[in-house]
């Protein structure tokens, strides 16, 4: 009895993984992707930076989904497995400018070097300004 029942069972199970098996999908190609983060003024590395990587449609839209990885303490960061495609990359790190492109992966491997710079000097209405001064002083009054 107990050999009847285990071999039904494997049976079923074995009807059950034949058509999967059958439909599989085409094999998508898949990059693997190597990041190094450095400073724009010098070079060094950034350890800690958030690189954030996001599927891009052909419209251009980012689509739902992304990848998050960290710099170790050299700069680096990489993943293996990114499907063939647009990808929209951001690099976020504390005390940088934000970096944000699109890259098309279309190669086995692929190698990305990304140079962030320091925020720029903000402009504010409340801080004194002579180069506008001078040019509202030349101004004659019609």
């Amino acid at each position: 009895m107990r050999f009847s029942a285990a071999l039904v069972f494997t049976l079923a199970m074995a009807a059950l993984v034949v058509p999967a098996r059958a439909e599989k999908k085409p094999d998508i190609p898949l990059s693997s992707i190597n990041f190094v983060v450095v400073r724009d003024e010098n070079g060094k590395p950034i350890r800690n930076a958030a690189v954030v990587i996001h599927p891009v449609d052909e419209k251009g839209k980012q689509e739902r989904g992304g990848i998050e990885l960290k710099t170790d303490p050299d700069g680096k960061t990489g993943y293996d497995g990114i499907p063939y495609g647009k990808m929209r990359v951001q690099v976020l790190a504390s005390g940088f400018q934000t970096y944000g492109s699109d890259y098309d992966i279309a190669q086995p491997s692929l190698d990305i070097t990304i140079k962030l710079k320091r925020p720029a000097h903000q402009y504010s209405i409340y801080e004194d300004h002579p180069s506008e001064n001078t040019h509202n002083n030349d101004q004659k009054p019609q």
